[in-house]
């Protein structure tokens, strides 16, 4: 096996790739990752895809870890512990974060990830959404690429990194939806193609109204397809709502990290202060 730049792999047999491990990515999905972060690829001896693994740089300091997958026959092998230690090398000196599935979680505890939170893969055939009572003072306005600042702003106070550059590619081919108070843009939400049908994310917003109010009209807009939000919420109006319009909980993964925690300790935020309600994806945190 020898290792290679994953801009030079074969789109198809990324796709491929994800495919053999049930995982969802389209090859435009796989083109996505690779516009907005960094990866390596096995190759065995006459170029075929065994692994590949990604990180995605946010800032100088922050990187998050994903879409590292193996052939199925590979697993058992160290071959993902053998790709991890290329990554690791690439990415010495930057704090750490990742969503791990769980027959993941044991190879990142070996290699001094630690576990933070779970994150519910919420997905199905969404439905009409409830109605819902809007903030008095609020204002609901699609998003333009003019918006890019005060999202990105939102985004670093929750998310704890800089990731303007991703937001902006996300504003090109996602619908956004900003709640405005006092004229300042206080929560926010992208949606766009991806796997079976749409995904929903990043969500920010300081409160589950907030949150729901900017979630909401992509729910009814994608009423009777299938529709996907990736949430660390437990409990609370904003999970209700996700039942209630047929984005039940699928799966779950854990959020690990190496080196500063990621998350913010739960109760030490402000009032108010946003928050993520849902991920980008889980490679993309």
């Amino acid at each position: 096996m020898r290792i290679g730049d994953i801009n030079n792999a074969d789109i198809e047999q990324l796709h491929a790739l994800s495919i053999a491990v049930g995982w969802p990515h389209r090859a435009e999905d796989w083109q996505f990752a690779r516009e907005v972060g960094k990866g390596i690829v096995a190759l065995d001896e006459i170029g075929r895809i065994q692994g590949s693994a990604m990180w995605f740089p946010y800032g100088a300091h922050f990187a998050t870890i994903g879409l590292v997958i193996t052939t199925p026959r590979l697993q058992a092998n160290g071959a993902g512990q053998w790709l991890m230690g290329h990554v690791l090398d690439r990415v010495a000196g930057r704090n750490l974060g990742l969503n791990a599935t769980r027959a993941a979680r044991r190879l990142y505890r070996s290699l001094n990830f630690v576990t933070e939170a779970l994150v519910s893969q919420c997905q199905g055939e969404s439905t009409i959404p409830p109605d819902v009572e809007s903030s008095p003072g609020t204002v609901l306005r699609a998003l333009a690429l003019t918006d890019l600042e005060p999202i990105a702003e939102l985004d670093r106070v929750a998310f704890g990194a800089d990731r303007k550059v991703l937001l902006a590619r996300l504003l090109a081919c996602s619908k956004g939806v900003g709640l405005i108070r006092d004229g300042k843009i206080e929560a926010f939400s992208l949606c766009r193609r991806f796997g079976r049908g749409h995904v929903v994310g990043p969500v920010v917003a300081g409160k589950d109204a907030d949150a729901i109010a900017v979630v909401r009209p992509h729910v009814a807009e994608h009423a009777g397809s299938f529709l996907r939000l990736d949430t660390r919420e437990k409990g609370g109006a904003f999970s209700d709502f996700l039942s209630r319009c047929g984005l039940p909980v699928y799966d779950t993964v854990t959020t690990m990290s190496r080196g500063r925690p990621w998350l913010t300790v739960p109760g030490r935020q402000e009032p108010r202060e946003p928050r993520t309600y849902a991920l980008v994806g889980h490679a993309l945190g």
